[in-house]
């Protein structure tokens, strides 16, 4: 099934998902204003073409493939937006991508030595930035992942995850610690519940 090659590569007994997001809607943008743009463009063009003599059918159906084409071709764009996926576990991060042929990069948690985020004006609109993440050794491919939602958040999250002090409280974003048990006894307002 589409999407579901990353959850595969996770081993929940050995590494937990702190967190995972697809990059914001606005990385679409260039590809839908181009579309539009095709689209318009051939409407137009077709009804000039249509009011010349004959109609030229051949340039009137070489134009409308013409515009499925672009249409088909931002169909794509939003698939692969849809499934490529950014993962941080307490161990790595990764980022999972392709339809046809899958990209998995990946990078140890271990590696990174400095982390910063910047907002371009519209992402401060809009509500996406870009994550920088400097490790120790050769260039990685994850070293900028462009189009992030919810910066802040993801930063903060990620900067408690491998810089943080264990001790401290741990932010919204991380899941907390499960529980080793259940709880055993009713909850008020459950029948069985009087005098506890």
């Amino acid at each position: 099934m589409l999407g579901q090659h990353s959850n595969v590569l996770l081993d929940p007994a050995d590494e937990r998902r702190v967190i995972r997001v697809r990059r914001h809607w606005m990385v679409l943008l260039k590809d839908l204003l181009i579309t539009v743009v095709i689209v318009i463009g051939v409407f137009l063009i077709s009804r000039q073409v249509n009011r010349l003599p004959g109609g030229l059918w051949l340039v009137q159906s070489l134009l409308w493939y013409i515009a499925v084409a672009a249409l088909l071709r931002f169909a794509w764009k939003v698939l692969e937006w849809w499934i490529e996926v950014i993962i941080v576990t307490n161990k790595r991060f990764m980022v999972t991508s392709g339809i046809i042929e899958t990209k998995n990069s990946m990078m140890p948690i271990t590696k990174v030595t400095d982390m910063s985020f910047m907002r371009p004006f519209l992402g401060q609109i809009f509500g996406y930035g870009t994550l920088r993440i400097e490790s120790a050794g050769q260039k990685q491919d994850l070293e900028t992942i462009k189009f992030l939602p919810r910066p802040e958040e993801v930063f903060m999250a990620i900067s408690e995850l491998i810089f943080g002090d264990k001790k401290q409280a741990r932010s919204h974003m991380l899941e907390p610690p499960r529980s080793s048990r259940r709880r055993r006894w009713p909850r008020p307002g459950w029948p069985g519940s009087e005098g506890r």
